[in-house]
């Protein structure tokens, strides 16, 4: 696997465990690690994990915790032992959430020891827009509130940050080159933007500085499924330095 699949991440919206293994034994080879979500995890559990990483592949499990500082660190401890490559929280949660998070997870797995997921913090959902953001109360635009949440993360201990391509540079100026950006809403050219509103093609958003692509409806919503993953692989490829 070149360093262009391991940076696509399959999103698994699917509702079945053996609608998910299809997809896992078609694209195993062809992406760095499949995402596990809200209604896949909720309809089969941490079963739907270990048949993912039975089959030697990662697995991003993006459940997005966002609660009391206690239990996000505890669910992130269960998150470690089943072996995921990466979990997210919110980072609307605040410092003091990751910051805790962080350190249970240094407690049982230190920096640096291998298999210790990536902690990563998600900014503002990609559906979210300007007035999405004042209708709930925040009146700083997307453009500020991502960066600075962030530097949050930064500052907690996080390892990294799940942001819309259209944030990545942001980011870059405020955390620097050695942290983690996560990319959704990421569509080939010639995709629908489904319920995505701050979108780039796959070039576009490595150039921007973004680590690894989640894409998941160009790819399963295809005629050739397989065609469309190596289709956005070469792009990637063609986009990244040699």
């Amino acid at each position: 696997m070149d360093k262009a699949q391991r940076r696509l991440i399959f999103a698994l919206d699917v509702d079945s465990f053996e609608e998910a293994r299809g997809w896992v034994d078609r694209l195993d080879g062809q992406v760095g690690a499949f995402k596990v979500g809200k209604q896949l995890f909720t309809r089969c559990g941490p079963d739907v994990v270990r048949m993912i990483r039975d089959r030697g592949a990662d697995v991003f499990l993006d459940l997005k915790y966002h609660d009391i500082p206690n239990t996000v660190a505890m669910a992130g401890i269960e998150a470690l032992r089943l072996g995921v490559w990466m979990f997210n929280v919110h980072a609307l949660g605040g410092p003091e959430m990751m910051a805790r998070l962080v350190a249970e997870v240094d407690k049982v797995c230190p920096r640096g020891t291998p298999g210790r997921p990536l902690l990563i913090a998600v900014t503002i959902l990609t559906s979210s827009t300007d007035d999405t953001l004042r209708a709930i109360g925040i009146d700083r635009p997307v453009g500020e509130m991502v960066p600075r949440l962030a530097r949050l993360a930064q500052q907690a201990g996080m390892d990294g940050v799940v942001a819309s391509p259209q944030e990545v540079g942001l980011i870059r100026q405020a955390c620097g080159p050695d942290f983690a950006i996560v990319t959704p809403g990421v569509r080939p050219a010639d995709a629908a933007l489904d319920d995505q509103k701050r979108v780039m093609t796959p070039g576009e958003a490595l150039r921007a500085g973004a680590d690894y692509l989640v894409i998941g409806r160009p790819i399963s919503a295809a005629a050739d499924p397989a065609a469309a993953a190596a289709g956005i692989v070469a792009e990637m490829r063609a986009a990244l330095p040699g």
